[in-house]
């Protein structure tokens, strides 16, 4: 029998801004990487950064997903400025707008969602909201830079919270600038869609004779 020889699995890795600055070199290579999730463990950098996004061979993957050799892995650091950001403390309009001016954007459409009093023909006395944030926040990034891609955006901007949040107050604020409104109104109305079904965010509405967990969505 012929004897069988054993494949080597040799990919290729590129890294930017700190996380390039972080390793002291922007491109690399690596031997017999199984998944992608185990790229970062091979790199010996320390603690991998929250948000960290993988895209193998100029796609966004998950973790999971199996290499073969000769594909390229890039390492997508973390969005710099707040742009998406789950949080407990109150949402501030004006900063998630002023998060996406840029001079070339003719157009901002934002969204806001507000904690209303009735739900379903009960009063609702508050909203808690609970988030898997090591999940979400990611997925807000990829969604971003899927919106951003697929409009032509300039910016864009996702705020959530999490926790008690009382009637009247925001619970998510999107922005979204872009050269047309077309684009820029498309693809806010697209971002709490693709929201609602898809981020790890549950609520709880809680009224004056219980509370009930709606699921995913705000």
């Amino acid at each position: 029998m012929p004897s069988g020889k054993i494949q080597v699995v040799r990919i290729s890795v590129r890294l930017f801004a700190g996380l390039r600055e972080r390793a002291g070199v922007s491109r690399l290579e690596l031997d017999d990487v199984a998944v992608v999730g185990d790229v970062w463990a091979r790199l010996e950098l320390g603690d991998e950064p929250g948000g960290l996004l993988y895209a193998l061979n100029r796609e966004y993957v998950d973790r999971s997903h199996a290499l073969q050799d000769g594909d390229e892995v890039a390492l997508i650091p973390p969005v710099s400025g707040g742009d998406f950001v789950i949080t407990g403390e109150p949402l501030d309009v004006s900063r998630v707008i002023a998060e996406v001016e840029r001079d070339e954007a003719g157009a901002i459409a934002s969204f806001v969602g507000t904690v209303r009093q009735s739900s379903r023909g009960r009063d609702v006395m508050y909203l808690e909201y609970e988030a898997f944030e090591e999940m979400a926040e990611p997925m807000l990034i990829r969604l971003g830079a899927e919106l951003t891609g697929k409009h032509g955006l300039a910016a864009v901007a996702i705020h959530h919270r999490t926790g008690r949040v009382e009637i009247g107050e925001p619970s998510v604020v999107i922005a979204v600038s872009a050269a047309h409104r077309a684009a820029a109104l498309d693809a806010c109305r697209e971002a709490i869609d693709t929201l609602k079904e898809t981020i790890p965010l549950w609520k709880k509405e809680v009224y004056a004779g219980g509370e009930e967990w709606i699921g995913r969505g705000s």
